[in-house]
């Protein structure tokens, strides 16, 4: 009587459909865990960016309704203007004397985990404070991006309130500087598109994109690039939306 003995191996062409199940599987869930990952870093920087906009209402209260401003036309910048605030902010860093670098604290709420650029190149920080919010309505219209870059600056500081701003759902406080949310468009927020070497000259890629941003009324929002009101020099740039304070920045 011949005995049959249980097969202990699987045949190539088992192992090969195994195979090939799972790779289809990989293809299909791989996107979906990136998407979700994405999303989550989103959410964290939106969460950075909601701390922010309390640490400058915090700030304008401690200041009879004024903005920040320090006479500093780069105010903008991220290394800039973080310092005013910083006493607002739970990222505790000191001011390094003579500069405008941390000495010690974290820099995390100053970071969005989807922006692999600005630790390093933009002064560990993913965020702009427009410099609408230190020059008059008539100075923004009057003015282009390059005046800002200027040295000496081309206009003076004046100190902005909060009474100045007529739509503070439409006004954004603190943006992102760069998109580093969604593919198909590189940059920053519109001068450089993918050409950093012509500062001045609009991106061809600046209309693409989104970012997230901090309104004055404190409510946060992620906003395409096409849903941002023109600056004077065709960019979706905060810093020089027609009428300043007196504008709209979301359409």
């Amino acid at each position: 009587m011949s005995v049959i003995r249980p097969r202990l191996a699987f045949t190539l062409i088992e192992l090969l459909v195994v195979i090939a199940i799972i790779a289809v599987l990989a293809a299909i869930l791989f996107p979906v865990f990136a998407q979700a990952r994405e999303q989550a870093r989103k959410t964290t920087c939106l969460s950075n960016l909601r701390q922010i906009g309390t640490a400058f209402h915090l700030y304008t209260q401690d200041y009879d309704e004024g903005f920040p401003n320090t006479n500093d036309p780069y105010l903008y910048a991220g290394r800039r203007w973080r310092w005013p605030v910083m006493p607002y902010l739970a990222a505790g860093q000191r001011q390094a004397a003579q500069s405008f670098n941390a000495m010690s604290g974290s820099p995390s709420i100053l970071i969005c985990p989807s922006d692999t650029v600005s630790g390093t190149t933009y002064d560990a920080t993913s965020y702009l404070y427009p410099a609408c919010f230190y020059h008059s309505a008539d100075q923004v219209n009057g003015m282009h991006f390059g005046d800002l870059l200027s040295n000496p600056p081309a206009l003076m500081c004046i100190t902005q309130s909060e009474a100045s701003v007529a739509f503070p759902s439409n006004k954004v406080l603190v943006a992102e500087w760069l998109n580093s949310h969604q593919t198909g468009a590189s940059g920053r927020i519109g001068f450089w598109g993918s050409n950093y070497t012509a500062p001045q000259t609009p991106g061809a890629d600046r209309w693409q994109g989104a970012r997230n941003h901090v309104l004055v009324d404190g409510h946060v929002r992620f906003v395409q690039a096409h849903s941002v009101t023109p600056s004077i020099d065709d960019c979706p740039d905060p810093d020089l939306t027609p009428n300043g304070l007196a504008g709209q920045d979301l359409k």
